[in-house]
């Protein structure tokens, strides 16, 4: 219920069109991910699993009628900043809690979490929109200065990709530039049921801690080997980096290197992760969709043997394969392989004078 775009409500959509209302007669609408959980037990649990402290400022996103709200405020924490979407909800909002005792330790934001500058927190506690998903998980990452951990409701199968493991079929690009960032945990397990209007989906609530300090490696040369190697992620990337259209913009890259004279090499040892840096994750992430696009649309990406070279000389083509049977990587595949073994093949690739941006 915070970010996403307000869509106007269809024409002979009648009064009984909205599904669930709240108590003052104003309809929930699906079209913003407006699912408000109901089982307070499952409240309870997911603020005790925050490990709140009394001095932690908590981002709520998407509040909805507060049911979070309140029991975040009731935890004792100094303060809740919430932000919401739909002026309609914080209306609601503003009424529940007026006269509340707690109210001073309450603000509520109305706006789009996605394009509205985030104020400092220490922890983000949401059940938010699931369209939002991958945008609103990297602009967290991206956030400075860093947060203790976030604790988010998602889409059970959008969560089991942000933990999912090398070998594993859900294991994509999401999986390793999240994994990169932070340290990724499953925490609960959330049936439809529990919610008001029940979506179409089950749910898990997931617990991100952003790692201190970022890995000293370049996003864009991360996102740009990553981004091949899950271009087909169960091909050897023998057979990835074969491709001609990869070989002409690593070569590309690699003489605009030559030809500038700049130690890359030594360069990257230097270079650390900026937030800038972080914050292009938001827009070069596909929004994944509850169906593995990878297989669907590289086909058309895929280059025969008699299209390798060219332009491409041999000698480069050859270079590139040396690097891949150096670290032991031409018969792996991206699918399978772990943050240590992408980051062990960058630095190959970058000490060979290769760049990915």
């Amino acid at each position: 219920m915070a970010g996403g775009k307000i869509q106007k409500k269809r024409h002979g959509a009648g009064a009984g069109g909205g599904g669930a209302r709240l108590q003052g007669g104003i309809p929930f609408e699906k079209s913003k991910g407006q699912h408000i959980l109901r089982n307070p037990a499952l409240v309870d649990s997911i603020v005790a699993k925050a490990g709140l402290k009394p001095t932690d400022t908590v981002l709520e996103i998407g509040p909805g009628t507060g049911n979070l709200t309140k029991r975040l405020l009731e935890a004792g924490v100094k303060a809740v900043v919430a932000v919401e979407l739909d002026p309609r909800m914080v209306l609601e909002l503003n009424r529940r809690f007026q006269g509340h005792p707690l109210s001073s330790r309450l603000k509520v934001i109305q706006g789009d979490v996605l394009k509205c500058d985030l104020p400092y927190f220490d922890i983000c506690v949401a059940n938010i929109p699931y369209q939002i998903s991958s945008p609103l998980t990297f602009k967290l990452l991206s956030h400075r200065p860093i947060f203790r951990c976030a604790v988010i409701m998602f889409q059970r199968e959008f969560a089991m990709r942000l933990v999912a493991q090398p070998g594993d079929s859900l294991y994509c690009r999401l999986s390793v530039n999240v994994q990169l960032l932070s340290r990724v945990s499953h925490l609960l397990k959330v049936g439809r049921n529990n919610f008001r209007p029940p979506p179409k989906v089950d749910s898990s609530v997931v617990r991100i801690e952003p790692r201190k300090p970022l890995p000293p490696v370049s996003f864009k040369e991360w996102d740009g080997l990553v981004r091949i190697c899950f271009n087909r992620k169960n091909k050897t990337l023998g057979s990835l980096f074969k491709q001609k259209r990869v070989l002409e913009l690593l070569e590309k890259n690699y003489k605009t290197m030559q030809s500038l004279q700049f130690a890359q090499d030594a360069e990257m040892g230097e270079e650390k992760m900026s937030a800038d840096d972080v914050a292009l994750l938001a827009n070069m992430v596909e929004d994944l969709s509850m169906e593995t696009a990878d297989e669907k649309e590289d086909d058309e990406m895929e280059m025969d043997d008699s299209d390798m070279g060219g332009d491409c000389g041999t000698s480069f083509k050859e270079k590139i394969m040396g690097i891949l049977q150096q670290g032991d990587f031409a018969e792996k595949r991206g699918s399978k392989l772990s943050q240590i073994d992408f980051l062990y093949l960058l630095s190959l690739f970058n000490k060979a004078g290769i760049h990915f941006s």
